[in-house]
């Protein structure tokens, strides 16, 4: 099932971002490090190239995500042309001290107490924005959730005379556009669970696992993968976590298996694991345009279409 998630304050909060963004000289960009593209907004690209405007890019969460894949990531970024792109953990001080340096160097005629530099934090929701606002004021001016859209509106914060910081209210967008991106996200927590059916994602996950971290699955599950597909995996959770439905004759209960696998995943129990690499968007994205250049199959019988009008 395709996974769609916009919360109506997500529109008033869309129009606040472009009317603040005229007035911002570089936006942070906070994103999951374990899906760095399937996590990014469009609706920010837009604002950001109406207006102009460089980009500091946060790969949060560093330390769940592969290093390697992480690596990747960073050299597709850093060749954008107005982008600069660090790997992050908001949890870690020394991480978020080295940032606002980092964002004066995209915009270095905005370094002085006349012209103090101005940052817009954003991104989707539950990727760490509050987190990170937090340690750079280093006080507790946003409030953190384990559920996604916690922050709903914005603020302002003048953090130093030259440093003025503007945090945004997670946003995603109204269509999501491919499939696999909705189920990364959902993984992820990125939507709210109204949104999803567990078991789904967590049979989502489990693909990708199976394909590309069998060892981590191995190692936390103690499991032999030899004949099992995604939803064998799930299964094979639930026995071995012992989620069985009472008075059902040993049914499994598969949807408190999927939340355990799932907060295994977003806790890094699992290991640090990465959904998707430059190498693996590509071809989806490949995959995608070839499907939509395919023709429909027209079924025998079927009326045809007169297309000269």
């Amino acid at each position: 099932m395709p996974i769609q998630w916009f919360p109506g304050h997500m529109t008033t909060a869309r129009k606040k971002a472009a009317e603040t963004m005229a007035l911002i000289d570089v936006v942070v960009e906070v994103l999951d490090a374990r899906l760095p593209e399937a996590g990014s907004n469009p609706m920010i690209h837009e604002l950001r190239a109406h207006r102009q405007r460089a980009c500091l890019k946060l790969l949060n969460k560093a330390d769940l995500a592969d290093p390697e894949a992480t690596r990747a990531w960073l050299d597709y970024f850093n060749q954008q042309p107005g982008v600069m792109a660090v790997a992050i953990s908001a949890k870690k001080p020394s991480d978020v001290a080295k940032l606002p340096a980092m964002a004066q160097k995209l915009a270095p005629h905005r370094d002085d107490t006349f012209k103090p530099l101005r940052l817009m934090i954003m991104g989707i929701p539950n990727v760490g924005k509050s987190t990170l606002l937090n340690a750079l004021v280093k006080r507790r001016v946003a409030a953190v959730g384990d559920e996604p859209a916690v922050t709903k509106s914005q603020q302002r914060i003048n953090l130093t005379p030259r440093l003025t910081l503007v945090d945004t209210p997670g946003m995603t967008w109204p269509k999501i556009e491919h499939d696999s991106d909705g189920f990364m996200l959902a993984a992820s927590h990125a939507i709210g669970r109204n949104a999803v059916i567990d078991e789904e994602v967590a049979v989502f996950l489990a693909g990708i696992l199976l394909e590309r971290y069998p060892e981590l699955l191995k190692a936390r599950y103690k499991l032999s993968l030899e004949g099992l597909d995604a939803t064998g995996v799930l299964e094979a959770v639930a026995k071995k976590r012992g989620c069985i439905l009472k008075g059902r004759g040993g049914e499994l209960d598969l949807e408190k298996a999927a939340m355990i696998f799932l907060t295994d995943y977003r806790s890094g129990a699992l290991g640090r694991i990465s959904l998707e690499t430059p190498a693996t968007r590509q071809a989806m994205l490949a995959a995608a345009r070839s499907k939509a250049a395919k023709p429909e199959k027209v079924e025998p019988g079927a009326p045809e279409v007169d297309t000269s009008a």
